[in-house]
C-alpha cells in the first residue's frame, strides 16, 4: 500500500472514531487542551532561554525601555488570553487592535533604541 494512501486512512480512522465512538468528542477535546498546554509551555521554555542567552542586552536598554518591552509582551499575552471574548463585540474588536498596535508601538521603540546604540 502506498504510504500516503495509508497515513489518509489513518487520519480517516481517527476522525471517524472522534465522530461515532460515545465519548470521542470529549477525548479530541483532552487531547487538543494537551496540545495546547504543551505548545504554551514550549513558548514559556523558549522565552526563558532567550532572557537567559540576552540578558545583558536586556538589562543595558535602560529602565524605560526594558519596561517598554516586558510591558508589550505583557500586552500580548492578555490580548492572546481575551480574544475570544474581545472579538464577540464591536468595542472589544476595537480594544484588540488598539492593544496589538500599542504592543507593536512600543516594542518598535525598543527595537529602534537598542539598534541606535548599537548594543
Amino acid at each position: 500500500m502506498n504510504k500516503t494512501a495509508r497515513n489518509v486512512l489513518i487520519v480517516v480512522a481517527v476522525a471517524a472514531a472522534v465522530a461515532f465512538l460515545p465519548g470521542g468528542g470529549a477525548t479530541a477535546g483532552l487531547i487538543w487542551a494537551l496540545l495546547g498546554i504543551a505548545l504554551s509551555v514550549t513558548f514559556v521554555l523558549l522565552g526563558v532561554r532567550f532572557y537567559r542567552e540576552n540578558r545583558v542586552a536586556i538589562f543595558s536598554l535602560g529602565d524605560q525601555h526594558r519596561a517598554l518591552a516586558y510591558g508589550s509582551i505583557a500586552a500580548i499575552v492578555v490580548v492572546l488570553a481575551g480574544r475570544v471574548k474581545l472579538t464577540q463585540t464591536g468595542l472589544g474588536s476595537l480594544v484588540l487592535v488598539v492593544l496589538i498596535a500599542g504592543a507593536l508601538g512600543a516594542a518598535y521603540a525598543v527595537f529602534k533604541h537598542y539598534r541606535e546604540y548599537g548594543y
